[in-house]
């Protein structure tokens, strides 16, 4: 025997509690993605280089001086301490570096789509002026 219960409705979906969702996850989006940066920090001059990730990322140390920054684009362009240079220009002042102080820091920026022979070029002029504490630069993977 049935049993009739009256008519039986049909669900629906509550398209006021779907509309407040969406609303809350775009103002969250909006929210989490408009932080500013401060005004009165001083902005490095950024050379055009994506550095590769590494695993381990350590930290410089503050007291060491700066290093010597020779950057590598993904065309083979070279960089020196932020300005564009010609290889012999580069050589040049490897060489006055290297007889000022031998045991200077040179910091290689390499671009993760550069050439490898491009950084090897690079590793071969600091050695042919004895320049032997060679660091490569990073992104922490985070």
């Amino acid at each position: 025997m049935r049993i009739n219960l009256g008519e039986e409705e049909q669900p629906e979906i509550g398209l006021i509690a779907l509309i407040d969702c969406i609303f809350f996850l775009l103002m969250f989006f909006m929210v989490a993605t408009s932080f500013k940066q401060p005004s009165n920090v001083k902005k490095q001059i950024e050379l055009p280089v994506s550095l590769p990730v590494s695993q381990v990322s350590l930290e410089a140390n503050e007291a060491a001086p700066s290093p010597l920054v020779i950057g590598v684009d993904q065309n083979g362009k070279l960089f020196l301490d932020g300005e564009p240079v010609s290889t012999q220009v580069l050589h040049g002042r490897l060489k006055q570096e290297a007889a000022a102080n031998p045991a200077r820091s040179v910091r290689i920026d390499g671009d993760q789509l550069a050439k490898y022979q491009d950084i090897v070029h690079v590793l071969d002029l600091c050695q042919f002026e004895r320049l032997t504490n060679i660091s490569m630069h990073t992104r922490s993977a985070q």
